[in-house]
């Protein structure tokens, strides 16, 4: 069990989607999942119906964040955020947008004001949010934008990682698309990638000096730039300057050669060119324990490692084990010590 004297905050995220069934089945099973004192941001009555439809007794309790722990262990706490909203799993539905970042955004004001200890978002759909006025490529970005508009500490640049009890992974870049990358590939940006990375690791997840292996951008790694000379004219590079930082830094790797069990044992974290060349292995090895860990902010953030899932919103098929692991973690980083 984590012990926390001040509660997780919890998004709301897309409503048609599995979010709400993964926060009401986590506080059902809060004793056995070990789950310490959190409250969701969003519609309580709406996360009553979801129970309902979902067959669950679920007492759910409207309350402050300050009153969240206090009456955990006898109801699902929420606090009322944004307007309500009818339980149609799986249909998105344009009225809910702004219900859903003004979740993420007051989640974001709790930790700011020490209501909340740390915060975990629920998965959201980014396209289901532009109609509201949402310009960013995901949570990981907007969270950004909110720690420079609520901290004076900045400038704060967000880090995707997905941590799981067998591989941590982080990608360069994100959200963009795959013929993007290469031009947005620069020995600046892995530089300032590791960086962060490293520091996060060394304060946050207690490792003294973290080895981090860099992955190829192509095939082979480049094969001494016959394949590509990106290796060469920018990873190789940035390596070299993080070595000469003292920073634990092997690479560039063939990718595809990275993540057995053997591999996996002389890094501790692997940093990929871009999305998926890194987040495929992550989710294949761990999909149910992964979480999502955003790197590089002012405030404590993780989220489940998967999606919306609308096709099994509201059946209570969805499976709470990442939200959980989501729960804990953020937790445990946010309160070192505590278990």
């Amino acid at each position: 069990m984590v012990s926390v004297k001040t509660p997780l905050a919890v998004s709301c995220g897309e409503p048609a989607g599995i979010g709400p069934d993964i926060t009401i089945l986590s506080w059902l099973a809060r004793k056995d999942l070990a789950l310490p004192a959190f409250y969701l941001r969003g519609d309580p009555g709406f996360i009553a119906r979801r129970a309902k439809r979902m067959g669950l007794d679920v007492p759910v309790q409207l309350v402050e964040p300050g009153e969240a722990v206090g009456c955990f262990s006898k109801a699902l706490p929420v606090v009322a955020t944004g307007a309500p909203m009818d339980d149609r799993p799986g249909e998105e539905q344009d009225e809910t947008a702004k219900t859903v970042i003004a979740s993420i955004d007051g989640v974001v004001q709790d930790v700011k004001q020490g209501d909340a200890c740390a915060l975990v978002t629920n998965p959201i759909n980014k396209a289901a949010l532009y109609g509201a006025g949402f310009t960013f490529p995901g949570h990981t970005e907007y969270l950004g934008h909110l720690a420079a508009e609520h901290w004076d500490e900045g400038p704060y640049r967000p880090v995707m990682m997905i941590a799981g009890p067998e591989l941590m992974v982080v990608p360069v870049t994100i959200h963009i698309a795959l013929k993007d990358v290469p031009a947005a590939l620069t020995e600046d940006l892995i530089v300032e990638t590791v960086r962060i990375t490293a520091n996060d690791m060394k304060q946050r997840f207690g490792f003294p000096a973290p080895r981090i292996a860099l992955c190829g951008l192509n095939p082979h790694a480049g094969e001494n730039g016959t394949m590509g000379r990106e290796e060469q004219d920018i990873i190789i590079p940035a390596a070299n300057r993080l070595k000469d930082e003292g920073i634990d830094v092997s690479g560039p790797l063939p990718a595809d050669t990275m993540f057995h069990p053997e591999a996996r044992k002389t890094y501790d974290c692997a940093l990929g060119m871009y999305h998926d060349q890194v987040l495929i292995p992550a989710k294949a090895i761990g999909f149910d324990e992964s979480v999502n860990v955003t790197l590089g902010l002012p405030f404590v953030r993780t989220s489940p490692d998967h999606g919306t899932a609308y096709a099994l919103a509201g059946t209570g098929k969805a499976r709470p084990d990442s939200f959980a692991a989501s729960l804990r973690m953020a937790a445990v980083l946010a309160n070192p010590g505590s278990i």
